[in-house]
């Protein structure tokens, strides 16, 4: 193949601007195709959401070198950045680096794509033949390889529990918002003195429940029902006190305060059958295999529930796809949520990631089919091994390491409900101290020093502070919350 042509990036996401980075490392040329008008287009649909992990597994080497280079002063390590500061102070910088800046295109969708003048039936001369990238306003470009970081935002799952969407669903779209609404900004309208459904069992969900919580305490009137199709919740409330990532670990254990005090109503085993238009808003249907129906009435519904990749436009590509996640077969025994959380992933890179079509690569969200266990650390591991391959450095393509925070450390919020009852604080008290905690978490380098912040906020008497404080420090050792 002719080595003269780009490597086509689909996205300039932080995986998409991460392979960039990389492939300019080793001196390849590449143009990157972004479907919206600024880098991190995805994450600014989030940006008012705060990541659960610090600042050092959000950012690429061979990003950060090529930003140092550039005078790039880097954000603390420790600190917790939301989507917005994600975007803002690493990968708008990085996207305008010398090396970067003139290879991307943004308002450019890829419709879809090809080898040129070789459909998916046709062998001789495949593996020389460069691809072609159909664009939405009809213009062709080759490419030597692809590697497709378009992630998963744009294609969400649906409400229906067959995994189609559920009879009535498209016409009650006005009254439905997908994942992470920003619901106490300029959102909150939708949400203040209504009753929401939040349909999913994942960190989104308990994001956007543990904001409705504090909407609630603000706004009278405002009620908060959790859709579950389990049985139960445990899994949802994750690692709590034994995850790495205190933030992480908080939004399981404020979760379970939130649903032990009442202030959330939880409906398990609520499996979405139909949706229903009313008057004042709509209705969700679970119908069981014994006939019977169970119903909720909401003014919003939140379908949190997770997203899915979207194959279309490699369709004429030769995939060979896992048949139940959706991704590469060789990848998807190590990232089963069946088997595996965020931080038990393997280590994995180019030859977990190959299709029988050669030089085409999903990496990122997208890699990942349908499971919800993707960390931005595994996705920059990815995209180094991907360029290193693409260069013909198969040694360093196969040298692939990653050290991931695992389900296995510290929550600093975790126990307050048993000292708060001790210290006869009101009974919601514990769940606004955990989703105070939550925001300053990011502002302190401690444990206790978030929850001294947090409780000070929230008018906490100052003896039963220092005892929440105390108790922090005591789960902690005194350590860093990082």
């Amino acid at each position: 193949m002719n080595t003269d042509l780009p490597v086509v990036v689909v996205g300039a996401g932080p995986v998409g601007l991460a392979a960039a980075a990389h492939l300019a490392e080793r001196g390849l040329p590449f143009t990157i195709l972004e479907a919206g008008d600024a880098p991190g287009a995805s994450v600014r649909q989030w940006g008012h959401v705060r990541l659960f992990s610090p600042w050092r597994f959000n950012t690429d080497t061979a990003a950060r070198r090529l930003l140092a280079e550039a005078g790039w002063t880097a954000p603390d390590a420790d600190e917790l950045p939301t989507g917005a500061e994600l975007a803002d102070r690493y990968l708008r910088p990085l996207a305008e680096v010398a090396g970067i800046a003139p290879y991307v295109r943004y308002a450019t969708k890829v419709a879809a794509i090809s080898r040129l003048d070789t459909d998916r039936l046709r062998t001789p001369g495949r593996e020389t033949t460069p691809f072609v990238l159909y664009l939405d306003d009809g213009e062709e470009i080759l490419a030597r390889a692809v590697i497709d970081a378009s992630g998963t935002w744009l294609t969400p799952n649906v409400l229906g529990a067959n995994g189609l969407p559920a009879p009535g669903e498209a016409a009650a779209t006005p009254w439905i918002d997908h994942a992470l609404p920003d619901v106490l900004g300029v959102d909150r309208h939708r949400y203040a003195g209504r009753h929401t459904v939040i349909v999913g069992a994942g960190h989104s969900a308990a994001t956007t429940l543990l904001a409705l919580a504090e909407l609630a305490n603000q706004a009278p009137g405002t009620r908060l029902t959790w859709a579950i199709r389990a049985d139960a919740p445990e899994r949802a409330y994750g690692g709590g006190d034994d995850d790495a990532l205190p933030a992480r670990g908080s939004l399981g254990s404020g979760l379970r305060l939130l649903v032990d005090k009442g202030l959330v109503e939880l409906a398990a085993n609520f499996k979405i059958r139909a949706v229903r238009v009313r008057p004042a808003g709509v209705e969700l249907v679970s119908r069981h295999a014994d006939g019977s129906e169970r119903r909720l009435a909401a003014d919003r519904v939140v379908a949190a529930t997770g997203f899915r990749p979207d194959h279309a436009i490699v369709a004429e590509l030769r995939l060979d796809l896992d048949p139940i996640l959706g991704t590469t077969r060789l990848l998807a025994p190590l990232i089963d949520p069946n088997d595996h959380s965020c931080g038990t992933v393997r280590p994995h890179g180019v030859d977990e990631l190959t299709h029988p079509e050669p030089g085409y690569y999903a990496i990122g969200m997208k890699s990942y089919g349908r499971a919800p266990t993707f960390l931005l650390a595994t996705g920059y591991e990815q995209a180094r091994s991907v360029a290193a391959a693409l260069a013909g450095d198969w040694e360093a393509a196969r040298d692939v390491r990653l050290e991931l925070p695992a389900t296995g450390v510290c929550s600093a919020t975790l126990g307050v409900k048993a000292i708060a009852e001790q210290l006869g604080l009101d009974p919601d008290t514990p769940a606004r101290l955990i989703a105070a905690t939550t925001r300053h978490l990011a502002a302190h380098t401690s444990a206790p020093e978030a929850v001294l912040a947090a409780a000070a906020e929230l008018g906490i008497d100052e003896n039963a502070a220092l005892q929440l404080a105390a108790f922090a420090a005591e789960q902690f050792d005194g350590a860093s919350i990082s």
